[in-house]
């Protein structure tokens, strides 16, 4: 399909053609509307009790959690936040919410209670659906908030309800809900460009379109056939593990494999066991199975395709990677929880592939456009030419809960997203991440904000001001850095600021390094000018402390 040149601005295109996107559907029917061809064949497969659910197994427990929300007062609009690890009960709590129409918001359960209280608090969370282990994290919230534990009940906490009962209501009770394609049924949250976390509106028409256009079609970009294996050890509490696993296998009638966490020689030996077929990893994964020699070739022979997604891989690592899975096809995408999530992918990956290039996010998703702009002047940029990239599609975001301001600043007034990523489309349309214009650290494919540390560091009394920005790493991607100015007359320390940040935020959040200066650089705004201090680190700054 290729570029076209439209009002003087050029748009790309996938090198696919557009497919029909059944868009009127709600997101479960959507994800259960070939179910007749796989009812009986098994749907998920968890890997730590290792019992077989099939898809009529899933449809119907679904149901019967969305009975059971119902008779705990979740209606049409309402808020449930799933703070759970990979399982089946999260499939069928995102699952049962989007029946009646409500929304779920999605938290790694390892964040601290002043995270999750934030999150929930934000956005009017009715019901938390968790493990007993983490109910010590959400007592605050107690008096506001059902709590469903997926376990046992609580010592001393009569209060929380047990899964098993809502998963054992009547789903002949199921209440007719009238849930239009514009109705928000998935709010993860996100800091977005710049600045907090925010809650991202993804509709039931845009989760529809996104899962489509990677596995839909006569040549699906994503080809998840009904014999794959797909192994969900990625956490589903993230967009990209939710949407281009979880649903795109539901969609496709794939047995999807949940790995509860990340354990090298348990996930090599599970892959082995149920055959998996298709890998979506992130690329500190990828690091550890390249340069570990434990990991044998035999237990990794089934697979056939290995997805790279939430931040770049290196040709390096690829090629390390290969040596180990001689049968893959290794391919990237390129996502954004605001656009829904995924903007490109790699056509190797394609029923009919296409041959990629080492280093390529692949071609930008079907029945969506994209441009390059002049993140200064605005202006459409043509091939070969790095600016930012922005996306368009039914796919997007809504916008932000309850962040007019920050939404306008994200979608224009054309509905083209800004991502804030630097990027390039070449000569074969394919699309290359050179740099980032938003302040985000990516640590392990984990979204750092700045401004939130920040805020954390302008509250200590021994800290007159301080910045956050990425260093980069080699396992982690990038690592998050703070520049430090002391108060005057303190003689804070860097272990002292370290642990101080540490008892607040879940680990990924925690200061690797602190530099300690005498001034930010600022704009005239006010505005940190974060790429003088990269530019700092990138010259070798660590290494003269």
């Amino acid at each position: 399909m290729g570029s076209i040149s439209m009002h003087q601005e050029t748009i790309f295109r996938s090198k696919l053609p557009d497919i029909y996107i059944p868009d009127h559907l709600p997101l479960h029917s959507y994800c259960f509307e070939n179910i007749q061809e796989f009812s009986d064949k098994p749907r998920i497969i968890d890997g730590t009790t290792e019992k077989v659910y099939t898809y009529s197994d899933v449809e119907l427990t679904s149901k019967r959690v969305a009975v059971g929300l119902h008779e705990l007062g979740i209606r049409k609009g309402d808020v449930i936040m799933i703070l759970l690890p990979n399982c089946p009960e999260f499939a069928y709590s995102f699952l049962g919410a989007s029946y009646l129409g409500a929304m779920s918001t999605t938290a790694n359960p390892y964040y601290t209670p002043a995270e999750i209280k934030k999150q929930a608090l934000g956005s009017g969370v009715r019901v938390m659906i968790t493990e007993s282990c983490y109910v010590p994290k959400i007592r605050d919230l107690e008096n506001n908030v059902k709590i469903i534990v997926i376990d046992e009940s609580v010592d001393g906490h009569s209060a929380c309800i047990p899964f098993s009962q809502s998963s054992s209501a009547d789903e002949r009770n199921l209440p007719e809900v009238d849930i239009s394609p514009d109705d928000v049924v998935a709010l993860p949250y996100s800091s977005g460009t710049t600045g907090l976390p925010k809650g991202v509106m993804l509709t039931h028409e845009g989760l529809i379109t996104s899962v489509a256009q990677q596995v839909d079609g006569e040549n699906p970009n994503l080809y998840f056939r009904s014999d794959d294996v797909p192994l969900c050890v990625l956490p589903l509490f993230h967009i990209y593990s939710l949407n281009s696993v979880l649903l795109c296998g539901l969609r496709a009638g794939s047995t999807i494999l949940l790995v509860k966490k990340f354990d090298l020689s348990k996930v090599v030996e599970l892959i082995g066991k149920y055959g998996v077929t298709i890998a979506p990893f992130v690329p500190p994964i990828c690091v550890e199975i390249a340069k570990n020699d434990v990991v044998g070739m035999c237990n990794l022979s089934n697979i056939r395709m290995v997805m790279s997604g939430a931040a770049p891989m290196g040709k390096d690592l690829e090629d390390r990677l290969k040596g180990k899975m001689p049968n893959a096809v290794l391919g990237q995408g390129y996502g954004m929880t605001e656009a829904g999530p995924v903007l490109s992918m790699c056509l190797a990956f394609a029923k009919e592939p296409f041959d990629v290039k080492s280093g390529s996010c692949g071609t930008v998703v079907r029945n969506a456009e994209l441009k390059i702009v002049d993140p200064d002047t605005g202006i459409s940029l043509s091939k070969n030419q790095p600016g930012e990239i922005c996306i368009r599609g039914k796919q997007i975001m809504k916008g932000y809960l309850n962040d007019l301001e920050a939404t306008e600043r994200t979608i224009d007034k054309e509905g083209w997203l800004h991502t804030g990523d630097i990027g390039y489309v070449d000569n074969d349309d394919e699309i290359f991440i050179v740099d980032r214009l938003k302040e985000l650290v990516k640590y392990k494919g984990f979204q750092v904000a700045p401004a939130e540390i920040e805020a954390m560091f302008i509250a200590h009394p021994e800290v007159a001001g301080a910045a956050v920005v990425s260093m980069k790493d080699e396992v982690a991607g990038e690592l998050p850095v703070a520049f430090v100015v002391r108060s005057n007359g303190s003689d804070i320390t860097e272990d002292e600021i370290k642990k101080y940040i540490s008892k607040q935020v879940i680990f990924y959040k925690r200061i690797h390094k602190v530099f300690f200066v005498d001034s930010i650089p600022k704009a005239p705004s006010g505005k940190i000018l974060r790429k003088e201090l990269r530019a700092l680190l990138a010259a070798g700054y660590p290494d003269v402390q």
